[in-house]
């Protein structure tokens, strides 16, 4: 970031975030930053590593921690101006660091403080400079987004984005996208990021969606039936494929390896049924022409994209999804994901935003793999039945206690199911 860069194309800066990274200040290769974005005299916010970063620009001591923080910490403001305005002066948030402060760099004042870190937030006394110890952007951190929308005011900034603007730019998106011809398969898993992924294709380009959904063997139990009578405005074609997934997981035992076999099988069977699927646009592409399916649309979000992408330096690959670590090199379909840049918050508000049901925005969490990973060793029709039960079971009881909502995982991984 130069000088010159900024003043050709960042004319209207407002403010600048400096990141989390798994580096250390104290590095020597540690990524630093331009001393000039220190004189811009427009806020700046550093998250974690971007604040250990200001101080180690300011002269301050950044050291290794004796006890390294990853995850919730109780946040007490001691002062509720700038950052923390209109917040309550002790709320969760979530800490994952290894390095902090030992003191606060000349200039610098403290706003707040946890039980292991005495700087966890702090300001510039005469800069427009902020910088948190933890990370509000994620949602673990209650008042997070608040966080992060007074910084917004901090630099001027007013809100002019809505998910209902998202909405409007990916319908002329998709409908800019496909406007050559040809339909487009949705893969439909019944859950939220599908779901929504589906009827935001389906308001875009109506009935030229057509869902497939993969009975792969490895879905909650009654899932199919569940995922037909909810979504039954969309047109969704059930594909039985439980024997070819059993056969190619026989014998695997890796939850990595079961992943991209699982994504690569998904994609020949989604490509398969493209073959036997008509046209159902409104000018349907003649049998000669080839494959009225042209388009593959998927619920892809930005997490599954970083987790499975991360492959350079210290930012090693979490794990593979199936609809990212699992796409096969070369591909008949064109690939559709309108969600992709989001998180699966906004997803859910998207989905309220399009008219769906709480109740199909506010389901569980369940991986594309399916039970497969949930399942320490091979996979096998045994194992996963008496996962389905297990799962079922533990479904209908957090239903019974209210509990369903306030639970956003499920549990219970079964081990050595032979």
């Amino acid at each position: 970031l130069s000088l010159l860069n900024l003043e050709r194309g960042c004319s209207n800066l407002k403010g600048i975030i400096l990141s989390g990274s798994p580096y250390s200040v104290t590095e020597p290769n540690a990524p630093t930053l331009d001393p000039i974005i220190l004189e811009l005299n427009i806020p700046v916010l550093g998250l974690c590593y971007g604040m250990q970063l200001l101080s180690h620009f300011h002269g301050g001591n950044v050291f290794a921690s004796s006890h390294k923080e990853y995850g919730t910490a109780s946040l007490k403001v001691l002062k509720r101006d700038s950052l923390f305005a209109k917040l309550p002066k002790n709320f969760q948030v979530w800490m994952s660091h290894g390095d902090k402060l030992h003191d606060v760099p000349a200039g610098f004042e403290v706003l707040a403080h946890s039980e292991n870190s005495a700087i966890a937030a702090m300001k510039h006394i005469s800069k427009p400079l902020y910088a948190l110890q933890f990370h509000p952007e994620v949602s673990h951190t209650e008042y997070g987004s608040h966080i992060l929308n007074n910084f917004a005011v901090l630099c001027g900034m007013t809100q002019q984005w809505s998910m209902g603007n998202f909405i409007e730019t990916q319908i002329q998106k998709i409908r800019q996208q496909v406007k050559e011809g040809g339909d487009v398969l949705c893969g439909l898993s019944g859950g939220v990021d599908s779901t929504v992924c589906a009827f935001l294709l389906s308001k875009a380009i109506g009935k030229r969606v057509k869902c497939v959904m993969v009975d792969t063997g490895l879905l909650r139990a009654g899932e199919v039936e569940e995922v037909q009578h909810a979504l039954s405005s969309l047109d969704i074609h059930v594909v039985d494929a439980k024997d070819k997934f059993y056969q190619a997981l026989s014998g695997i035992t890796d939850p990595e390896q079961k992943r991209k076999i699982i994504g690569r099988l998904f994609f020949e069977v989604f490509e398969e049924k493209a073959l036997s699927l008509p046209g159902a646009s409104a000018e349907p592409t003649p049998a000669e022409a080839g494959v009225a399916i042209s388009y593959l649309a998927q619920g892809t979000l930005y997490p599954d994209v970083i987790e499975s992408v991360s492959d350079k330096g210290p930012s090693a690959t979490i794990k593979s999804h199936h609809n990212v670590g699992g796409l096969p090199e070369k591909m008949n379909l064109k690939l559709i994901e309108p969600l992709r840049e989001l998180f699966k918050d906004e997803v859910r508000r998207v989905g309220i935003e399009l008219g769906l049901s709480s109740a199909l925005v506010g389901r569980h969490p369940f991986p594309g793999p399916g039970l497969a990973i949930r399942i320490l060793g091979e996979v096998t029709q045994e194992a996963v039945l008496i996962l389905q039960k297990a799962d079922k079971i533990y479904l209908e009881e957090i239903r019974k206690s209210g509990l369903y909502d306030e639970v956003r995982w499920s549990y219970g991984r079964l081990s050595n199911l032979r």
